[in-house]
């Protein structure tokens, strides 16, 4: 375990070290173990005139109010689905969530011509509601929320609600809501991360001045030579915020995980 710890953190070390430093470190072998006093010269290079044609600020500002506008549907309207087909009895019911998993065996990379031909029909083009509004829904997070409520919410709590007179809706907010945090947790957190992380379909329908964080760090390298310590400064700029999420929500994910372990 330690060796697979140390084989995984020092990328991110070294990614840190030369974000501290200039890029005469960059070809040194062997390569530099301890932090540079570069760090903030790098930082007002990357948000200064030097990189102006990435706007990578922009594309910090796009990627997290997609991630959370993201995040919070998949995660509520998940949950929501996920109770219906786990607890509820429907006509359908079956057919209905086999036609959800169906679109789970459509390569992503298939729709994007036609999805793009919406967008353009739609006039989203370089507007971020074309990151944010086909993916507000998740296919895999209802199949993920209808898992988890199948085992953590129990019938008899529901039929006990029922008979207290609460309202399907308000059954799921007060008492299967509650129940299924944890899993919500990792399904969030999961979607935040492929979220900040996309880059082919903000590639394809944003623009060089409208980009996401990782559409920025494309254009950092489109440059007549790369800047490595720009790069790494901005990659190590761009984990910020999945770490301040993983920090934020690291408990319940674990919970979460070992919940599903225990109960299977």
């Amino acid at each position: 375990m330690v060796v697979s710890l140390v084989l995984s953190v020092f990328p991110l070390y070294w990614l840190f070290v030369v974000a501290t430093r200039s890029n005469d470190v960059v070809g040194e072998f062997p390569p530099p173990l301890l932090p540079g006093g570069n760090l903030m010269e790098n930082l007002q290079r990357l948000f200064g005139p030097e990189a102006a044609e990435a706007h990578f600020a922009r594309g910090l500002l796009n990627s997290a109010i997609a991630s959370v506008c993201v995040t919070v549907s998949v995660v509520f309207f998940s949950s929501l689905a996920g109770f219906a087909f786990a607890k509820l009895r429907f006509r359908g019911r079956n057919v209905l969530l086999l036609s959800v998993l169906a679109t789970m065996m459509v390569p992503v990379q298939m729709g994007i011509v036609p999805l793009y031909m919406v967008m353009v029909k739609l006039g989203w083009q370089n507007h971020l509601q074309a990151v944010i509004v086909p993916f507000l829904v998740s296919a895999f997070g209802v199949f993920l929320m209808r898992q988890y409520a199948e085992r953590a919410v129990p019938d008899e709590l529901i039929e006990a609600a029922r008979l207290d007179g609460c309202t399907t809706f308000g059954l799921f907010l007060r008492v299967v809501s509650p129940a299924l945090r944890p899993g919500a947790a990792v399904l969030g957190l999961f979607t935040f991360m492929g979220t900040w992380n996309e880059f082919l379909w903000p590639l394809a329908v944003l623009e060089a001045d409208n980009p996401t964080v990782q559409f920025s760090l494309s254009q950092l390298a489109t440059q007549y030579y790369t800047d490595y310590t720009l790069m790494f400064t901005g990659t190590l700029v761009a984990i910020v915020p999945l770490l301040v999420v993983f920090v934020l929500f690291g408990r319940q994910l674990i919970s979460g995980i070992m919940d599903g372990a225990v109960r299977s």
